[in-house]
């Protein structure tokens, strides 16, 4: 057993998210979003690196001697499965282990909005799930994928970044493949992928011009396509695609977003009352009529007000979804207002009052 595999088990009995290991700090855990050192002496630059270098295959060590930060899975002998990032710093090595569950939850175990079965039945077009890093997209898109699998006869491809939950066939043929291991690149991946007969493609994120490109091609060519981007709202991420294409391709890009965009889920993990888990917070986009025009309109900015009135076709901002949780008793109002919009509608929940130097109220005053 690699030693490094004792903190992974070790966070695991804890119940942790990520295990941190840095130069000069002992090793750190990420417990409901917070990070904690465990009772270990500070890592030294050369303990850490020997630690890492053990898990680690020829190639990934070349690579990490060349300057590149490494990415990979990793399955320990009994600490489970992670997705890590390795990387050197001006103190040494680094790295993040974060916890790939071994069971893929459901979408009734997430808890999230019964909509999203919906958008898992659309035949073609595209559909996202966004938000920033550790927010529980890959996690959310896993268990659409498992949906998906257990209720349909498809072939799904996704090709990921490394490969996190795996996915073994069960009504559907999952094909999993990872970037850098089987394929050189998303966008690669993509193409590749529409040579090989899917119902539906997961690119795990569209993060350049040429992956989204290719994603639009495929979303218009008659697949679903679920994908991801580290945008914080469903207008940003509309903007962000349509800004990330060349000016010459930017009506096309609305036209397309117009009528293939079918949903974008933006998502936040906020602390349950007990502050012993997370729940996942959701704004939901459905792409109708009201919304394609006003985004070939230039118009973006008024998708937040259609947003707010199409909450019978399941739309919700994200000041809402965070409302009406609070109200349910689901979420900790103080950690729910760190990503409201607009804090001083959620000020009467909040109980600690640090908070409130930093709510802002009408005319820039504080409270």
């Amino acid at each position: 057993m690699a030693r490094i595999d004792a903190f992974l088990k070790l966070g695991l009995a804890q119940g942790c998210s990520d295990v941190h290991l840095a130069v000069g700090v002992p090793p750190m855990l990420r417990m409901n979003g917070d990070l904690m050192p465990i009772k270990f002496r500070e890592l030294s630059d050369t303990e850490l690196e020997t630690y890492l270098l053990e898990i680690l295959t020829n190639k990934q060590k070349e690579r990490l001697q060349g300057g590149h930060d490494l990415d990979f899975s990793y399955v320990g002998d009994e600490s489970g499965r992670f997705r890590v990032n390795v990387f050197r710093k001006a103190t040494g090595m680094g790295a993040v282990f974060r916890h790939i569950p071994g069971e893929v939850p459901t979408l009734e175990q997430l808890h999230v909005p019964a909509i999203l079965r919906k958008f898992c039945d659309y035949h073609q077009g595209m559909v996202l799930v966004t938000g920033s890093t550790g927010t529980g997209k890959s996690t959310t898109l896993a268990a659409m994928i498992d949906y998906l699998n257990e209720t349909r006869n498809l072939n799904i491809i996704s090709l990921e970044d490394p490969i996190e939950f795996v996915h073994p066939s069960k009504q559907s043929q999952v094909i999993q493949r990872e970037v850098g291991t089987h394929v050189t690149s998303f966008a690669d991946g993509v193409r590749s992928a529409m040579r090989e007969d899917p119902d539906v493609i997961l690119v795990g994120e569209l993060r350049d011009a040429e992956t989204i490109s290719m994603a639009m091609t495929a979303a218009e060519t008659g697949h679903l396509v679920l994908g991801t981007l580290h945008t914080t709202g469903a207008v940003k991420t509309i903007d962000r695609i349509i800004d990330a294409l060349p000016g010459e391709l930017r009506e096309q890009t609305k036209g397309f977003l117009a009528m293939s965009l079918k949903a974008v889920v933006t998502q936040v993990l906020v602390k349950t009352p007990d502050g012993r888990g997370r729940r996942a917070i959701l704004e939901i986009l459905v792409n109708n009529r009201a919304i394609a025009k006003l985004i070939t309109s230039d118009q973006t900015h008024q998708i937040s007000s259609q947003m707010q009135m199409g909450r019978d076709a399941g739309m919700q901002v994200m000041d809402s979804a965070l409302f009406e949780a609070i109200n349910n008793k689901t979420i900790d109002p103080d950690d729910a207002i760190r990503f409201a919009s607009d804090k001083k509608k959620f000020q009467r929940f909040v109980t600690d009052t640090d908070l409130f130097p930093a709510l802002e109220v009408g005319g820039g005053s504080k409270v």
